[in-house]
């Protein structure tokens, strides 16, 4: 089926430092090794099975397909039934020391059922065929600097550039499958008991899930959202990417087709904010020494994202012999945003690291001097033209969303030093706080459209207005922000989900053509001010339907596509899980950024 699955049909299963991506049908159409940002072996999620999958499934017709995963785990199990009997898949990612592994093992539930395991390997994004060979009991697939070890008890078969494995399974019968990659240079990896493996998997999910201090109403909805957070942490640094995956269409058969495997420095502070928010601080610490390490040097050289280890440059290219999912061209790798200038993100790290100080992380000197340094550098840089949030590809504005976070950013230094008695140019951070906030009141409110606008001097709306109550730039109840709510859901939403602002065919804002779904995370932040003015009903049902939007295993892209009810965007993604931890932490009674 490969491409022809849609976005939703998939589930995530992952080891903490890459992932991939499994369809109802029981094919692995996408996995990048050994890290999330690696060339992805099976590629088919962006072409066709020839640009390599690993298909485990009946060979006759499945009448019922179910699957979940193991509560408190990562841990996927997908039942198929067939008129001749049922067969459950469970699909796991040890978290591992230095080999991946992807483990299945395929358990009879009733009856005789036939299987098939079709291996089509293929490394650099489906480009490069590997030679296959038979070792040890094992078959290993080779291509360049790529190994992958292929152990079954079942005897595979080569056929058609492809690794295929026939057998059948009775009522009780387990039959494990065991990929590894491993660099090619080195030696074959140790073979994993796979039995032992899921053992530990389940068992080192459900500890972390221990771990969590929320108890309280929609404790599964945002447990289930904060498990995916930490599936997108990269282990070894504390790097959180957006999402594991490129290129998913925002807009099906469109160009708006990004890579979305990179830290983004906003998306990684609100991940760890509301991993905060659940007692997580282990998490906390590990980003923030990613973090120092991944921003040193000149505070002017700041990016907005970064890669797994803090590597700066990503560039962009194009590969066009992938088709794209659903013909959506092109298929990028790489990310040209990563040279934008966006001003928010200063005010989201000295937010995020205000609220890790907040939530009893213990004092950094290091952390000090490297947010001195990047308020001494926004004393002048928060006057100057960026490309905001939504990393426009149209000409740098003053984007009010970036300057509200400017504001973040001092008034966040300010309260450091009041709070936790630093050392800093206090009067001097006051001065400018107070000069960015009277400056957005003035220029970027336009009473015409009785609401903040997008930029400076503009006229559209942007969702991002409505974060402006969420880190206490203005009051909730304030009249201007009561105002920018009520324009927001009068113009800027398409059945009652809101848009992050209209895209226009000529691309004056954006660069680009016209089109995308709704922008998931912003109908949450909806519901978290719906929440924060006292609308309750309206902000709980609001929520109800956004949750209804979740594909079957609890996993949301970055969009929703109203006119085909279809997910878009890449998935899953980090940025729509956290703002739906946001929301529902709201409903339960308190905002997460709002500063106390």
């Amino acid at each position: 089926m490969g491409a022809m699955a849609r976005i939703e049909d998939y589930a995530l299963i992952g080891d903490l430092q890459t992932a991939a991506l499994v369809g109802r049908n029981g094919s692995i159409d996408w996995c990048c090794f050994p890290r999330f940002d690696s060339g992805a072996c099976f590629a088919s999620l962006l072409g066709t099975p020839d640009h390599g999958r690993w298909l485990l499934a009946p060979t006759a017709a499945v009448t019922h397909c179910a699957r979940r995963y193991r509560h408190d785990t990562l841990v996927l199990e997908t039942l198929h039934e067939t008129t001749d009997g049922a067969v459950r898949v469970i699909d796991f990612m040890p978290p591992r020391g230095e080999a991946p592994d992807i483990v299945r093992i395929v358990e009879g539930v009733e009856g005789t059922v036939s299987m098939r395991s079709e291996l089509v390997i293929r490394f650099d994004y489906g480009k490069i065929v590997p030679w296959v060979r038979r070792v040890d009991h094992a078959r290993i697939a080779i291509a360049g600097p790529d190994a992958l070890c292929f152990r079954s008890p079942v005897e595979p078969r080569g056929e058609d550039l492809t690794t295929v494995s026939e057998f059948t399974v009775a009522a009780g019968e387990r039959i494990p499958f065991v990929l590894t990659w491993f660099p090619s240079h080195t030696a074959l990896p140790d073979e994993i008991d796979p039995e032992e493996a899921l053992v530990d998997t389940a068992t080192y999910w459900r500890d972390w899930a221990k771990e969590c201090t929320h108890h309280g109403a929609y404790h599964e909805e945002i447990h289930s959202s904060l498990r995916l957070l930490k599936a997108l942490t990269y282990a070894p640094t504390g790097g959180i990417v957006a999402a594991p995956t490129t290129s998913l269409p925002e807009w099906i058969g469109g160009v708006r087709n990004w890579d979305y495997r990179f830290c983004w420095l906003r998306d990684a502070t609100l991940t760890l904010i509301a991993m905060l928010q659940a007692g997580y601080s282990e998490e906390a610490v590990a980003w923030r020494s990613w973090l120092l390490r991944a921003v040193a040097g000149d505070p002017a050289d700041v990016q907005i994202m970064y890669g797994l280890g803090g590597e700066r440059r990503l560039e962009e290219r194009e590969l066009d012999w992938l088709p794209g999912f659903e013909a959506s061209v092109p298929v990028r790798t790489g990310n040209a945003a990563s040279a934008q200038l966006q001003l928010d993100v200063y005010g989201g790290v000295m937010d995020a690291l205000y609220q890790t100080r907040l939530h009893g992380a213990p004092p950094d000197d290091n952390v000090w001097s490297l947010q001195r340094a990047l308020l001494g550098w926004l004393e002048d840089g928060w006057r100057l033209e960026d490309s905001g949030i939504w990393e426009v590809r149209g000409p740098a504005r003053h984007f009010t969303h970036s300057k509200v976070m400017a504001w973040v950013a001092f008034d966040r230094g300010v309260r450091i030093c009041e709070e936790f008695g630093r050392d800093g140019p206090v009067e001097r951070w006051r001065a400018v706080r107070d000069e960015i906030h009277s400056e957005v009141l003035s220029r970027g409110w336009s009473e015409a459209r009785g609401a903040f606008v997008q930029y400076y001097g503009g006229s559209e709306l942007d969702a991002s207005a409505l974060v402006i109550p969420l880190v206490g730039f203005l009051p909730h109840d304030d009249p201007r922000v009561v105002s920018t709510v009520e324009a927001i859901r009068r113009d800027l939403t398409h059945d009652g989900l809101v848009l992050r602002y209209r895209t226009d065919e000529d691309g004056d804002v954006d660069g680009l053509p016209a089109g995308e779904g709704v922008f998931l995370a912003c109908s949450f932040w909806l519901v978290e001010v719906l929440a924060l003015q006292g609308n309750r009903q309206e902000a709980r049902e609001l929520f109800e339907r956004l949750l209804a939007l979740r594909n079957d295993v609890g996993l949301l892209s970055e969009e929703w596509e109203p006119r085909t009810g279809r997910l878009v965007g890449n998935f899953p993604q980090a940025f729509t899980h956290l703002a739906l931890v946001e929301a529902a932490l709201a409903l339960a009674g308190h905002s997460m950024r709002e500063a106390t």
